[in-house]
């Protein structure tokens, strides 16, 4: 038996639901079926954007200091090349250690003794060390205006171990005996600083350790 539904006989508020209810499935049809997806593909992609944009914030700070830190070199290398022109080379080494003795003989001192040593290398490991021990005689003004000589040469020259001897009285002055150690320095060669870790690299594990001796 079939049932017949009259519309106009349905109260008010029945007849809004039916009006309304197809808008609201196709409603949730669009936010199940595409809303919803959508929103999650949006939160993903927000997610990638946000991690690129981390990303490159690192990459800017990298970018920042890497610049820094060529600025910094390039300021080192210039000061390092500053350095090695006051080095002399070991072909001006003769030569300024003749200069040094000059300007102390020019200073009024008598040089009694003059004694280069063999070069050594320094513990930095970059320069030959070439040490001269020094014996003098001299007053007080003789020693004073050599010193300041020395300081005032554009090679590095270093004077330490410095011992005064008895002074002794002539006519109206004091003469000092002067003992010292002159120091200038020579830039190791290249070649020889690149030569030097292949060499240790070479050496036997044991050949750096002497053999303990009996006792």
């Amino acid at each position: 038996m079939a049932i017949k539904l009259d519309i106009k006989t349905l109260p008010s508020y029945v007849k809004i639901i039916i009006a309304v209810l197809p808008s609201i499935v196709i409603a949730l049809l669009v936010l199940f079926l595409v809303i919803n997806p959508k929103m999650k593909q949006i939160k993903v992609l927000d997610a990638e954007i946000d991690k690129q944009n981390n990303e490159i914030a690192a990459s800017q700070t990298k970018a920042a200091k890497l610049e820094l830190l060529k600025l910094e070199n390039e300021r080192l290398v210039k000061r390092i090349n500053e350095l090695k022109e006051q080095l002399p080379d070991e072909k001006e080494i003769s030569s300024l250690l003749k200069q040094v003795s000059d300007m102390g003989t020019s200073a009024g001192l008598e040089i009694k003794s003059w004694k280069p040593a063999p070069k050594v290398m320094h513990p930095s490991g970059i320069v030959y060390e070439i040490p001269i021990s020094v014996d003098v005689m001299g007053t007080y003004h003789n020693l004073g205006y050599f010193l300041s000589s020395v300081t005032k040469l554009n090679r590095i020259v270093n004077i330490d171990n410095m011992k005064l001897g008895t002074p002794k009285k002539e006519k109206n002055d004091t003469i000092l005996q002067v003992s010292f150690r002159a120091s200038t320095f020579s830039a190791v060669p290249d070649a020889e600083m690149a030569k030097a870790p292949a060499d240790a690299a070479k050496a036997p594990a044991g050949a750096a350790k002497a053999p303990a001796g009996k006792k």
